[in-house]
């Protein structure tokens, strides 16, 4: 429940500018919007359909696929809304939702990428196991654990944050309602909840980090200890779609969280932001099709079986 709040909306700032280019910035979110989530979608249908995809591997990209749809649906259609309209204001209700279902399917990332380097272990470090351990039913409850994990890490952040007060300025520097923007309009001391803030996105960012890195190192250690070069060549094909996601989500993450600490004084905490936010998204579907030729081919043959149909 809220505490003492008089502010029953907030105002997003968004991106400033002319109309000019508040125009062209409209055009170019809501082309990233429609490739991003068709990109995605396509991804999802193509491993549905094709009986040769029904892995563990891909269960687990289609998962995050469909996490990336949500996420870029959470954020870009209220840019879009903001860059176009006048009215850019935002429910106190509305807002603390976005808030917390934008840090929650991040989080939910985190975990099912340490996920997915489990699989990708155990695929090559213990390949005789794998069809056994990693069943339809261990895959399903792993997915299921980083969604109630998630939501288990930030029950107390977001109580917390809803028992906030908030009756002075109302104004939001930035295209969505981030946690630190929020914090900024507070009334009431915030100390407790930046420390717990900060504690759990150590834990998730720092945990999820050392987990992913510990499966990797031993799978490199497997795969150079293979005699066969072609062994190796084929070893790494499978997780190097998955090392390069793993690459660009910790990597944004690093530049959000230094974009947060100086943003105020160099004006990129918004621009930053984007990377990860929009710039990672937009990639997934583009990594997982260029670099995976498993997707590829199923692509291939999809389109193929597309046109024959088509042709009759």
């Amino acid at each position: 429940m809220r505490n003492h709040t008089s502010v029953e909306e907030f105002i997003l700032l968004g991106f400033p500018g002319t109309p000019m280019l508040q125009t062209a910035l409209f055009v170019v979110f809501l082309m990233i919007f429609l490739i991003t989530l068709m990109g995605n979608l396509i991804i999802i249908v193509v491993i549905c359909l094709d009986y040769r995809l029904h892995t563990s591997m891909y269960f687990f990209l289609c998962n995050l696929s469909f996490l990336e749809a949500l996420f870029i649906t959470l954020i870009l259609p209220g840019i879009l809304r903001n860059l176009i309209s006048s009215c850019k204001t935002i429910s106190y209700a509305s807002c603390l939702s976005q808030c917390y279902v934008y840090f929650y399917l991040g989080t939910v990332d985190f975990f099912l990428l340490s996920v997915m380097s489990i699989d990708r272990y155990l695929a090559i470090c213990h390949p005789l196991h794998y069809p056994t351990i990693m069943n339809h039913s261990v895959s399903a409850l792993m997915v299921l654990g980083c969604w109630v994990a998630a939501f288990l890490c930030l029950l107390l952040p977001i109580i917390l944050l809803s028992r906030l007060s908030f009756s002075g300025p109302n104004k939001i520097d930035h295209f969505f309602c981030d946690t630190s923007a929020i914090l900024e309009l507070a009334c009431s001391d915030t100390s407790f909840l930046r420390l717990i803030c900060i504690l759990v996105g150590s834990f998730v960012i720092l945990g999820s980090l050392l987990l992913t890195g510990a499966t990797y190192f031993c799978i490199f250690f497997t795969i150079f200890r293979m005699s066969s070069l072609q062994r190796q060549s084929k070893a790494l094909s499978t997780c190097a779609s998955h090392l390069t996601i793993v690459l660009l989500v910790y990597g944004s993450s690093l530049f959000t969280n230094i974009g947060t600490v100086s943003g105020h004084l160099l004006g990129i905490g918004k621009t930053v932001t984007v990377l990860s936010a929009i710039v990672v998204p937009l990639l997934n579907p583009f990594v997982y099709t260029l670099r995976n030729e498993d997707v590829k081919r199923a692509l291939r043959d999809s389109i193929h079986r597309r046109r024959i149909r088509l042709g009759n």
